[in-house]
């Protein structure tokens, strides 16, 4: 009776697994050359030395540089998505809690990276002439502004607000949101996440006093 050979079922798990780390690395060296020289000046050589890894492995892995920017831009997109959702998953049960806490997010650590923040400033410096960038940066606007509007819809509500124009006001929020993302990059004095947080939810107190301490 002859012997069975052992098959591996780990092995293909593996292999998506390694691929996914390699993608990953590429990504996050996408990123640090973007940030270093901007969109035009990355180059698939400069992406592959920063990861350590060889320039026909970029090219397995996106084909083209237009790739791997569309997939970093993407990547960062589902970053920036996941963190809103979990800091409303941890968020108390109120519209001012889940207001201060969507907004709050913006100034995370892993959200409001200096490096992160130079990426997107990059893509959106590009949007009138890429459309896959315009389509990846609306459709994160869009996500942004259906949950915005619901919490200040709420809000105005509970605290019986008169005279707030809820779309104006979230233009001025996310006005406010991406100059302080701009001043975090580029202030000479070196403005700090923690002042930037601290800008927003002064803001928020002026527009809904009834609700001051969610927003301290």
């Amino acid at each position: 009776m002859s012997e069975s050979i052992p098959v591996s079922v780990k092995a293909p798990g593996r292999r998506r697994a390694a691929k996914g780390v390699r993608k990953r690395q590429l990504i996050e060296a996408t990123i640090e050359s973007i940030a270093k020289r901007g969109l035009g000046e990355t180059t698939l050589s400069h992406v592959s030395t920063a990861a350590g890894l060889s320039q026909g492995i970029v090219n397995l892995h996106f084909t083209s540089k237009e790739n791997l920017l569309n997939e970093t831009l993407n990547f960062l997109r589902e970053d920036y998505d996941q963190a809103l959702q979990q800091a409303l998953a941890k968020a108390p049960d109120t519209p001012a809690g889940r207001l201060a806490a969507l907004l709050r997010a913006d100034f995370k650590a892993s959200v409001a990276d200096r490096k992160k923040i130079a990426v997107w400033f990059a893509f959106w410096g590009e949007v009138k002439s890429r459309p896959a960038y315009r389509k990846i940066c609306q459709d994160r606007v869009k996500n942004y502004n259906e949950i915005l509007h619901g919490l200040l819809n709420a809000l105005v509500v509970d605290g019986q607000y008169a005279n707030i124009d809820v779309p104006q006001l979230a233009d001025t929020i996310t006005s406010l949101a991406d100059g302080l993302w701009l001043n975090l990059l580029i202030s000479a004095r070196g403005m700090k996440r923690a002042e930037a947080e601290r800008t927003m939810m002064q803001y928020l107190c002026s527009v809904f006093p009834k609700h001051t301490e969610a927003f301290s």
